[in-house]
């Protein structure tokens, strides 16, 4: 595409100014990335966010066909924000044994899945050696199956417990089995915000710090980011710039996973009861836009809705998430979606956009 057909189709100067940036693969600036957090011009922002979508992705669209594995949701942390979470003892706390975790994975394998992703709450009584054999046991139903497991919060847990250091706790889980790591427990670095919302939780600084110890052994991950909480614009820019600071430093970060607060069952009261649709848009715009070296940018549509995440395929989306069968953790904060998406309902999304599904796994590994 010539610049002056790329530009010519913005209306908004300022924006006009942010275009020139990227069709020069200059990085903008948190300015920059404020300001289309707050902008009300979304088509262009969509424009710009498209054309770098296409620029990394051409007209390809990713799924993945997985399942979720929650395997306990008693933890310490009992966080403000999480609506999941119980004390042992509570009536519907569990903990699922070695056995029932290898039965659900082989039954999820029959069915064909390519991935399992895992991650659960901090339970006092877990120590590594758990989690080397439930990685094992899964990769021995299906070697090829891919396995994304544990957040930096867990991994930071895990060492503790085991009084074991970082790197030794995540070459262990290397390993093991495990090929990635999800994004969770980032919500939003700002300490003020992380305070309310997550006040047990490890530090921002020290979720950076994990992620860059496991990018430099190898293993790469996603990043996310909790938005329409506490947070406000600055907060957002902030933890964008931080994110992709780390990753002009390591080049570990394989996708960026915007997530949507949802309220219910928790102890904090959200801006608003849901997102509206532009916030969603100048989220998912801004993040792509600014963060132009992470490959990918994903849309969980369990989070989002189906509908809301098929249309952010048009603005800087190049990942549909997957089919999550079993999720616990957003429905129990009230998600209305269904816990599982089937392939086809996947795919005729994506082909309802004009873009063509490509089915992957978290490594973008085409299947």
């Amino acid at each position: 595409m010539k610049y002056n057909n790329f530009s010519d189709s913005i209306t908004n100067r300022r924006l006009k100014i942010i275009a020139a940036k990227v069709f020069e693969e200059i990085p903008v600036s948190k300015a920059d990335a404020e300001y289309m957090l707050s902008t009300n011009d979304v088509l262009d922002l969509g424009k710009i966010s498209n054309f770098i979508k296409t620029k990394l992705h051409g007209n390809a669209a990713y799924y993945g066909v997985n399942m979720n594995l929650n395997f306990t949701n008693i933890c310490e942390l009992r966080c403000p924000l999480c609506a999941f979470s119980r004390d042992e003892g509570d009536k519907d706390a569990f903990l699922l044994s070695l056995d029932e975790i290898e039965k659900r994975v082989g039954n999820a394998v029959a069915s064909g899945i390519d991935e399992v992703h895992i991650v659960g709450g901090l339970h006092p009584e877990l120590k590594i050696d758990y989690f080397e054999e439930m990685i094992r046991r899964i990769k021995r139903i299906k070697p090829g199956l891919f396995v994304v497991a544990f957040t930096a919060v867990e991994i930071d847990y895990f060492a503790k417990r085991s009084k074991i250091s970082i790197n030794e706790t995540l070459k262990r889980l290397i390993d093991a089995g495990i090929g990635a790591m999800p994004g969770g427990g980032a919500e939003i670095f700002s300490p003020n915000i992380r305070n309310i919302i997550a006040p047990a939780k490890i530090s921002g600084n020290r979720w950076l710090q994990i992620m860059r110890t496991a990018h430099e052994m190898g293993l790469k991950t996603n990043a996310t980011m909790l938005y329409n909480h506490k947070e406000e614009i600055g907060d957002i820019a902030d933890h964008l710039a931080k994110i992709r600071k780390l990753q002009d430093e390591t080049g570990g970060f394989k996708t960026f996973v915007p997530l949507l607060f949802h309220d219910t069952n928790t102890r904090i009261r959200a801006k608003r009861r849901t997102s509206t649709g532009y916030d969603d848009i100048r989220i998912y715009a801004a993040s792509r836009i600014f963060l132009h070296n992470i490959p990918h940018l994903k849309a969980l549509w369990m989070y989002l809705g189906d509908k809301m995440a098929q249309v952010l395929l048009r603005f800087g989306v190049d990942d549909f998430a997957a089919t999550y069968y079993n999720e616990k953790v957003v429905h129990a904060a009230g998600a209305k979606t269904p816990d599982y998406g089937s392939e086809p309902f996947l795919k005729r999304l994506i082909e309802n956009a004009g873009l063509k599904p490509v089915r992957t796994t978290a490594n973008y590994w085409i299947q």
